[in-house]
């Protein structure tokens, strides 16, 4: 939201349409409810949205998928990328991470050829990587995944709030295979709390990847600006 307001473009890409979130509708029902509504989510911000049309538990990070996420990051040309934290609670949220990662390292090479009809061009360089707080802000085994720094997202809290709401099926899925009652009530309880590690309201934290040859200077950081909280 904060770099969408200053005027920079932002695509949100999901991996899959959530065809296997619902105990109700068949797969491709759910998939078309969940990309209507992720649609809906993105344009609150004047984002673009797109499917990358994977499937539920169907991600991998093997050289078809690969050349898929490179041909996204090609046409997208992204200078910034965020993703999922490397270790998280499914293992779709693990994989796209292996996977944006390695594509980021891939997009850029002339050589690794997607296939894809009207293929886009290389990208001139590495985009600058982000990993996002797993869920929780923990790992499988419950220990704690330290944010490099939090993002001060008080101003945003309304909006992105609203935006969640968009993806309204995604309550009935919840209740029904993890017992979570109220999700939005979930995500500001978990963004209350990082606020209170980094002494705002309302934060998210952030990792920058620091793997050899990606771009190591602080891009997001320095977007941001004031909203940036340094982790002490």
């Amino acid at each position: 939201m904060q770099l969408a307001a200053a005027g920079h473009k932002i695509t949100i890409v999901t991996m899959t349409p959530g065809d296997c979130g619902s105990a109700e509708h068949s797969p491709e029902e759910i998939a078309r409810i969940r990309r209507e509504e992720a649609a809906r989510s993105a344009a609150r911000i004047g984002a673009t949205y797109r499917c990358a049309e994977f499937r539920d538990l169907c991600i991998y990070n093997d050289d078809s998928s690969r050349r898929r996420v490179v041909e996204i990051l090609r046409q997208t040309m992204p200078d910034l990328v965020l993703t999922s934290s490397p270790i998280d609670y499914m293992c779709d949220h693990e994989a796209t991470s292996q996977l944006v990662r390695d594509a980021c390292f891939g997009a850029p090479a002339p050589n690794y050829l997607t296939g894809a009809p009207d293929a886009a061009p290389p990208l001139a360089a590495i985009p600058h990587l982000y990993f996002m707080d797993p869920v929780g802000g923990v790992d499988r085994e419950g220990h704690a995944i330290e944010p490099d720094f939090f993002v001060n997202v008080t101003a945003q809290m309304e909006t992105k709030t609203a935006m969640l709401a968009e993806h309204a099926s995604q309550r009935a899925w919840l209740l029904k295979h993890h017992g979570n009652d109220d999700y939005l009530k979930t995500m500001q309880a978990w963004t209350r709390e990082n606020g209170r590690r980094a002494g705002v309201e309302y934060a998210e934290g952030f990792r920058r990847y620091k793997g050899h040859p990606y771009p190591q200077s602080p891009l997001l950081e320095e977007l941001l600006g004031a909203s940036v909280v340094r982790v002490q």
